[in-house]
């Protein structure tokens, strides 16, 4: 399909990989539209990958969204002409109401959802419950008012991300990660990371340990100094040198943890999946419950490189966390492939 047909939105490099993902198994080239975050490393990482999007043919549109007052409903002006001329929508959060928004302007009658992490098991869920759509960590909790008021925007994206009968609309699901209940009529297609496969690597391995960072402190999941220590015990016993710091980690806990830890802490540039197939990359990778303990063991297949993934002790979390988000932390873990817990 042409570019002007198909059109996607992404916030996150991890969305804007897997666009890069579902285009190469399509066959098409797309417009890509770059919803930008404002926090510095996302910002670079997106603008990396989109040009890695350009030398593959496809257009990448950047919208400074979140840059003002006035940005929101200069962005929405301005993307409302090709959103009612696209014949097929691809996105890569339905849980984000820029998106949300952007899907009650559209007609077009073919939806794509792309992975953005394990999220996407989640949105399976709620989808095929009919509930609204809310981040896992926040499930489970009273809706604030700005929920209140964004409701009934929430409501008309998720029927627009529902199947209609008779091809009025399709809807489809580009993912690697492990879902079940997938709503009747929702076409699901397996993400193999053929793209980031053939495009890098495979990797120099070293003989140590590399550690991967969350975000879980940042989301109010797990308890900072507790976060610390089990870094520090865990980087010990695996005798780990490098810390892959997430996206979203704070400068000053990253601070912290290089002081505390020793650990060298490295800032990717690139989504760890492309991080880890360019190398150097341990022969093994200790891993927190996040996408990476999916998306790794695809990309890195045939490599010899091992991921391991330490739980998060309950004990590490902070008060008021819901059961629904100790339970979603478990369920990461218990349902990743070819990994070994630690």
């Amino acid at each position: 399909m042409s570019s002007s047909g198909t059109l996607c939105f992404v916030e996150s490099p991890v969305q804007l990989l897997n666009v890069l993902e579902w285009a190469h198994l399509d066959g098409g080239r797309a417009t890509v539209v770059v919803l930008s975050p404002t926090d510095p490393m996302t910002r670079g990482q997106l603008r990396r990958v989109a040009e890695l999007a350009r030398e593959e043919g496809h257009t990448v549109r950047w919208e400074e969204a979140r840059g003002g007052a006035a940005a929101p409903f200069q962005t929405i002006g301005g993307l409302a002409g090709p959103l009612r001329a696209a014949d097929r929508i691809v996105l890569g959060d339905p849980f984000s109401r820029y998106v949300q928004l952007l899907l009650t302007i559209t007609r077009a009658r073919e939806l794509v959802v792309v992975d953005d992490g394990t999220a996407t098991m989640e949105f399976v869920s709620q989808l095929a419950g009919g509930e609204r759509l809310v981040r896992w960590h926040r499930r489970g909790g009273r809706p604030g008012p700005r929920d209140l008021v964004f409701g009934p925007v929430a409501s008309a994206a998720r029927r627009r991300l529902t199947p209609r009968a008779g091809g009025r609309r399709s809807v489809s699901l580009f993912t690697s990660m492990p879902v079940e209940g997938v709503p009747e009529g929702v076409t699901v297609t397996e993400n193999t990371y053929a793209w980031t496969r053939g495009r890098f690597g495979p990797p120099r391995i070293t003989r140590g340990a590399d550690l991967v960072g969350t975000s879980l402190v940042e989301t109010g999941v797990v308890d900072l100094d507790r976060y610390l220590v089990a870094v520090r015990e865990l980087a010990a016993a695996h005798g780990a040198t490098r810390y892959f710091a997430h996206r979203r980690e704070s400068a000053d806990k990253l601070h912290r943890l290089a002081t505390e830890t020793g650990l060298e802490v490295v800032r990717p540039d690139l989504p760890l999946e492309l991080i880890a197939r360019r190398g150097p990359i341990g022969r093994t990778i200790l891993s927190f419950p996040s996408t990476v303990v999916h998306t790794l063991p695809i990309a890195l297949e045939g490599t010899g490189v091992k991921v391991a993934v330490c739980e998060i002790d309950p004990a590490w979390l902070t008060a008021g966390v819901s059961a629904h988000a100790q339970g979603f932390l478990s369920g990461i873990t218990n349902s990743a492939r070819d990994i070994r817990t630690v």
